[in-house]
Formats: structure tokens, C-alpha cells, sequence
């Protein structure tokens, strides 16, 4: 039995919803109040916002784009998020529907607090959510901003120092 024919039509959630979905669910994964079981299931609740099979990339990722095809895929990747902050919120979330009805581009910004310091920085995703799923995404976030925020600028110079040979 496909996905969508598990899922009530008139309980499939809305692609833009979908996404809003991910941005909470991210900032709640990297607080600091989660406790392992939490943790856990935050990663499940997250990981089922996407298709069994999905295409999800980072183009802009400075060290490359690593994409993720499955939803276990997926799961990996968010479990591998360990960022030292306090509070992380999605703001300004702006929701652009497209002419294909499955796709949705959403622009926000991540703000929060880490080491006691404020940061922000921001994220378009292009995303697209069939039955209730999302299906296909490029997520285009400011990495450098990320790593700025996060106290990790000097680990990513190293690396792409590292893989430029230097």
C-alpha cells in the first residue's frame, strides 16, 4: 500500500504546512531541554514529514551537497545536528505557492540565542510535498551564517581548507 493510500485525503496536511513543520520541528530538535527519549522521538517526528523515498539537497553546502534519498536518510542527517544553542526559532516564515500545487518555496530566517549570544541567520527551501510528504526539497541555508552562529566558523575553514589541499 502506497503512502497515499494510507493517509485520509481530508487529514493530508497542506505542503506549506508541512514545511512550517520542519522549520518548528528543527529548532525544537536542537534545544537544549531535550532529554534522549525526547530527542528520539523529536527525530521521528521529523524524519515522517518526508517520503520512504525522497530527494533532499543543500547546494550551497561549503563542504558539498550530500543528498539524502530515503527517509531513514533523512533521520541521519537530522540526527547528526548536535549545535550548542539555547533557543532556536523559525521567524518571518514566508510561504510562496508556486504553479505546480505540490510545491512551495518558504523563505525564514533562524534566530536564537547560543553561548549567550543572539544569532540569525537565513534559509529558502523549495520543497515539494506530495500526499502529505515531502518528496523533493533543496534546501538553500546560509551555512557560513550557520557556523558563525554556532561558535564553528574555524572547524569549516579547516575542512575546506583541508579539502582544497591546502
Amino acid at each position: 500500500m502506497s503512502e497515499s493510500q494510507t493517509r485520509d485525503p481530508q487529514q493530508v496536511p497542506a505542503p506549506a504546512d508541512v514545511v512550517r513543520a520542519v522549520a518548528a520541528g528543527v529548532s525544537r530538535l536542537v534545544s537544549d531541554d531535550l532529554d534522549a527519549a525526547q530527542r528520539e522521538e523529536q527525530l521521528d517526528r521529523l524524519a515522517a514529514l518526508y517520503g520512504e523515498a525522497t530527494d533532499v539537497r543543500h547546494p550551497f553546502a561549503p563542504l558539498g551537497d550530500h543528498p539524502r534519498s530515503s527517509r531513514a536518510g533523512i533521520r541521519e542527517h537530522f540526527a547528526a545536528a548536535r549545535v550548542p544553542v539555547e533557543s532556536m526559532t523559525a521567524v518571518d516564515v514566508h510561504v510562496h505557492e508556486t504553479a505546480d500545487p505540490e510545491v512551495v518555496i518558504t523563505e525564514f530566517r533562524y534566530v536564537g540565542t547560543t553561548a549567550g549570544r543572539p544569532f540569525s541567520f537565513p534559509c529558502i527551501f523549495v520543497t515539494r510535498v506530495r500526499d502529505g510528504v515531502i518528496v523533493e526539497a533543496r534546501d538553500y541555508t546560509d551555512h557560513v551564517g550557520a557556523a558563525r552562529a554556532f561558535g564553528q566558523l574555524d572547524g569549516l575553514a579547516a575542512a575546506l581548507a583541508e579539502q582544497a589541499g591546502a
